[in-house]
Order: C-alpha cells, then sequence, then structure tokens
C-alpha cells in the first residue's frame, strides 16, 4: 500500500475542502480526516523520509515513532469528528483554516529536524488565527490580532533557538534535557509559550472564548497539546516543568472557579489540565511519561467534548455567560448527557478515559517520594470536579430558569458528540486499547478496588461542600482581570505615546522644513545673486530667469543618459 504523509493530506485536502461546492465540500470534510486516519495506520514504526535540502542539510519530514503514531492517530480522529460538528459551517474559508491548522499541527508531530517543526511551526499559527477572525465581531478581531502577535512571538524565539542549533550542526530534534545554554532556554521559552506556561498564558483564555463556535474544538485540540507533546519529545524530566505544570494546574482552576463566560471558564480549565501533563513531564519517570501522554490525548477528547456541547448551547441561544443561562435540561436533555459525561471524564470519573490517565501522573508523584506533587495533584483534581461538573454543569443545565427556548440543534453536531463521548467512554472500560500504543511498557492498573475507592472520595470531597455553599457560589456578572492586564495596558500607553510624539515630531518637522524651503528658495531663484562681473557690475542686475534658466528637458534628458549607461555597464559585465 502506497504510504502518505498524514499531514499533506490534511493540507491539501483542506484546501481541496474548501474550494467545493457545499454538498461535495461536506463530503470531503469527512473523506480527508478518514484519509489522514488510514495514513497514520498504515505507517510503521520506526518509518523515517529524509530529504536533501539547502547546504547539504537534510530535513527528515516524517519520524515514526511510538510517541508520534498514537498522537497523529489521535489528532486524526478528533480533526474527524470535529468536521462532522462543523458540517452545517457556510464558509469555505474556515474549512480550509482548520485543515490547514490540522495538517500543520501533524507536520510538527511528525517532523524529525528542527526546520521542518518550525516550518509547520508557524503555518499552524497562522491557519489558527483564521478561527478567531471568522466570527467577525470587533472583540473577535482584537483577541486574534493579539493571538497572532504572541505566537509570532513565541515562534521568532523557538526560531532563534532552532538557528543556533542548526549552526552547531544539529539539525535533528533530540532530547535537550541536561543541557544548558541559549538554544536550551530559547527552544524551551519558545515551545512553552504555545504550551500556555504562564505569564505568556492569555493568548488561550483570550482568543478561544472570541472563535467561531466550531472554530474552538480544533484550537482546544491543536495549538496547546502539540506543544505539551514537544515537551514531551524535547524536555523529559526537566525539573522547571514540574513546578511551572503545578502553577498552572492552580492557576487555572482558581480562575475557572471564578469565570462566568462559559468557554473563557473551559479555556481556564485547559491551562489546569496542561499543568497536570507538564508536571508529568517534569517528572519524567517512564510512568509520568506515558500518564502525561496518555492524559494529553484524554485532554483532547473530553474537553473537546465539553466544547462542542457548550459550543451548541452559544449557537441555538446567543448567550455565552453563565448569568444569562440556566434551566436548560428541560429542553437540551440530549446535550446535558454528552456534557455530563465529558464532565464525569475530565474529573477522573471511573469508566471513563480521564480515570486511566490521571491516576498514572499522580501515582508516578508517589513512586518517584514526591509527597508534595501527589497532594497539589489531588487538590487539582477536587478543583476541575468542583469548577466543570458541578459549577458550569448547574448553573448552566439546573440554575434558575431564564425561560430560553433554544433553536434546533443541528444533528450534526449531537452526532459529533455521540462519537467523542463514545471513544471515552471505550478508552475508559478498555484501558489497553491505549496502553498498549504508549511509548513505555504499562503495568500500571487503572481498576485497582483502592485507585476507584479513592476516586469517589475525592469528587464526594468535592460534592458535599459544593452542595452546602452552594448559595455562596452563585455568578455574578464581573470580568477576571488576568496577568496579560500588567503587560498588554503598559504596552497600549507605551505605543500611545510613542505614536503622539512621532506625530509631534513630524508636525514641528514639517512645519520648520517648510520655513526652510520658503528661506532657500530666493537663494536658488537667481544663481548669480552674489557674483559680479569684471567690470564690478552685479551679475544680479543682468539675470534674467527665462533667458538663463536650464528647461525642464535638460536634466531629463541628463537623468534618462545616466540611467541608460548605468543599465548598459550593469548588463555587459
Amino acid at each position: 500500500m502506497i504510504e502518505l504523509h498524514p499531514a499533506m493530506v490534511m493540507i491539501f485536502g483542506g484546501v481541496l475542502a474548501g474550494i467545493l461546492p457545499r454538498r461535495l465540500r461536506q463530503v470531503a470534510m469527512i473523506a480527508v480526516p478518514i484519509l489522514a486516519l488510514f495514513s497514520v495506520i498504515n505507517l510503521s514504526n520506526g518509518t523515517v523520509w529524509i530529504y536533501p535540502f539547502i547546504n547539504n542539510l537534510e530535513l527528515t519530514v516524517l519520524h515514526v515513532d511510538k510517541f508520534s503514531w498514537i498522537f497523529a492517530f489521535i489528532l486524526c480522529l478528533i480533526t474527524l469528528l470535529a468536521n462532522i460538528y462543523a458540517l452545517h459551517v457556510k464558509k469555505g474559508g474556515e474549512i480550509i483554516a482548520a485543515l490547514l491548522y490540522a495538517g500543520s499541527s501533524l507536520g510538527v508531530v511528525f517532523a524529525g529536524d528542527w526546520i521542518t517543526l518550525i516550518f509547520f511551526w508557524e503555518i499552524m499559527a497562522i491557519s489558527s488565527v483564521f478561527l478567531v477572525w471568522y466570527k467577525g465581531t470587533k472583540r473577535a478581531l482584537a483577541a486574534g490580532f493579539r493571538y497572532i502577535l504572541i505566537h509570532f512571538f513565541g515562534g521568532s524565539v523557538l526560531l532563534a533557538g532552532i538557528f543556533l542549533k542548526v549552526m552547531a550542526g544539529e539539525t535533528q530534534i533530540t532530547v535537550l534535557t541536561g543541557s544548558n545554554g541559549l538554544a536550551f532556554w530559547l527552544i524551551l521559552c519558545g515551545i512553552g509559550i504555545n504550551a500556555a506556561i504562564p505569564p505568556l498564558h492569555s493568548w488561550l483564555t483570550d482568543a478561544y472564548p472570541e472563535s467561531t463556535v466550531t472554530g474552538a474544538i480544533y484550537m482546544n485540540s491543536f495549538t496547546s497539546k502539540v506543544a505539551v507533546f514537544c515537551l514531551i519529545r524535547v524536555f523529559p524530566g526537566l525539573d522547571i516543568l514540574l513546578w511551572a505544570g503545578i502553577i498552572m494546574a492552580f492557576y487555572g482552576v482558581v480562575f475557572a472557579v471564578l469565570e462566568n463566560n462559559i468557554r473563557r471558564l473551559l479555556s481556564y480549565h485547559i491551562i489546569s489540565q496542561l499543568g497536570m501533563i507538564i508536571a508529568g513531564i517534569g517528572i519524567g519517570s517512564e510512568l509520568a511519561i506515558n500518564g502525561a501522554l496518555a492524559l494529553a490525548i484524554g485532554n483532547i477528547l473530553y474537553k473537546s467534548l465539553l466544547f462542542m456541547s457548550t459550543g451548541a448551547v452559544i449557537h441555538t441561544t446567543g448567550r455565552y455567560k453563565l448569568t444569562e443561562l440556566g434551566g436548560l435540561y428541560r429542553t437540551m436533555p440530549l446535550n446535558l448527557l454528552f456534557f455530563t459525561i465529558g464532565a464525569l471524564a475530565i474529573s477522573g470519573a471511573p469508566l471513563l478515559n480521564g480515570f486511566i490517565s490521571k491516576p498514572m501522573v499522580i501515582t508516578a508523584a508517589t513512586l518517584s517520594h514526591m509527597p508534595l506533587v501527589e497532594l497539589l495533584l489531588y487538590m487539582s483534581g477536587i478543583g476541575t470536579f468542583l469548577s466543570i461538573a458541578l459549577k458550569l454543569e448547574y448553573y448552566l443545565f439546573f440554575g434558575e430558569d431564564k425561560g430560553i427556548k433554544p433553536q434546533k440543534v443541528p444533528v450534526n453536531m449531537y452526532v459529533a458528540m455521540a462519537g467523542v463521548s463514545l471513544v471515552c467512554i471505550v478508552y475508559g472500560l478498555f484501558p489497553n486499547l491505549l496502553y498498549q500504543k504508549l511509548p513505555y511498557e504499562v503495568s500500571f492498573v487503572p481498576y485497582t478496588l483502592d485507585h476507584v475507592i479513592s476516586d469517589l472520595q475525592l469528587l464526594a470531597a468535592a460534592f458535599v461542600p459544593f452542595w452546602i455553599l452552594l448559595p455562596k457560589l452563585k455568578t455574578h456578572n464581573t470580568i477576571s482581570l488576568d496577568l496579560d492586564w500588567f503587560y498588554r495596558k503598559p504596552f497600549a500607553a507605551f505605543i500611545n505615546y510613542t505614536v503622539q510624539v512621532c506625530c509631534k515630531i513630524r508636525d514641528e518637522s514639517g512645519v520648520l522644513g517648510y520655513k526652510l524651503l520658503n528661506m532657500a528658495i530666493p537663494l536658488f531663484k537667481n544663481p548669480l545673486k552674489w557674483v559680479a562681473l569684471e567690470d564690478g557690475t552685479p551679475a544680479r542686475e543682468v539675470y534674467q530667469e527665462d533667458t538663463y534658466r536650464f528647461p525642464i528637458a535638460v536634466p531629463i534628458l541628463l537623468c534618462i543618459i545616466a540611467f541608460v549607461v548605468t543599465a548598459s555597464c550593469i548588463w555587459i559585465s
């Protein structure tokens, strides 16, 4: 069977899908990710495609191992389900952007050298911003502009580190843990920005809520998840990632509990989940790396399901704040079911895929003799259940009925949610389907009496205080200020001040220049003004402008001659 690069299948298929008539586009939206999925399945472990590049460099455009294979498989699967969710979208450009985004993400995952990685990395940034801009609002335009600025900055930092690596003759992607130097820190910072590590994390919570309803599914699945995949490949066991991850896990949960905008709440919770993944990368043991990869895969699935469910609410009601929603369990019972599956999965409830991945990271902390890390990860898990399965679900579906009458949810949305729910359940019931594809051998058994009881105890520990304190937890129509306030406001003030200074200099220099020009014109009007004839008569008295000055054709002719002579010399040489 012919081997195809899954990234190229997505990219070229996406361009084709975008220009086809709507009905054929819908067919292509299903066929392209299926073909990419089969392309991944057809790739065997150890497959490498190498092509010559400039200056005797070689590009490894495809490098298949256990890390990349399972991750690419899930990316293709979620692209298929996201495309089903987006079948009703009428804008072909949005579909092109989504599939270019998916294809470039696959390109990063399969990249074996730094140059290939940065090439697809930048396509990923450029294509994803259109999923924000296609919403068409002023807020979306501004958020997309800030989003692309941050990603261009992060890409430039990463590119600088890659330049240093390539100049040193190190073109292939290798583990950098244990090394040091400028390239190490530049690459870490460049990837860390895409992984939403604070303080440069606000691009995520700023842009994702402003994206299109369908665009949020793709954005949740690719940028930050591909970044943590790169951290797994390049920086396993890096100590600084352990504590950065712990901080992220709590930071995201705290802001999620405070948030009123439902998609911004989910966006903050992405940061929390990324924190748990990054903490696992920082632990660095084989069990921790397996757990981090499994948790990233699980997060792609159940967080996409949550975005799909809340997206259906926004699509049918036009409302996106908890203070404006409530009582939807009567009118959207099927959507409630899918949301509940996603909420329980992200909380690590038994029988769902979150239960087979989160305990791996926590157990890795235990086996690595990190009791404080173990405790903090448990507490972060409680915060997850509190913010998603309790707060968001209660106020969205069971809160005060606002009398909302939502429109009919498109069937394709329900089909996509059912598909993601099924995958979450299947992986939860049969964990070996995932475990056998992870890079290291898995001896971890999730379904032990101890694990199940401790997990149920944690969920109960979060539910009881929530129910008791429910009147105190009522949502408010407020805006949560994040760390980006500290650099966005001063930077905006700096830009405004700089513009004002430049305009002032321009205006003043224009006035001064006009005065100097008026003073200089008389000097050139009569070039003999300061010259005297032999008999002592001032030349200015006999100088006649119409008689002595050159016709305008003379300097033009001289310029043409000079140009022809110069061009002839260049051509002859």
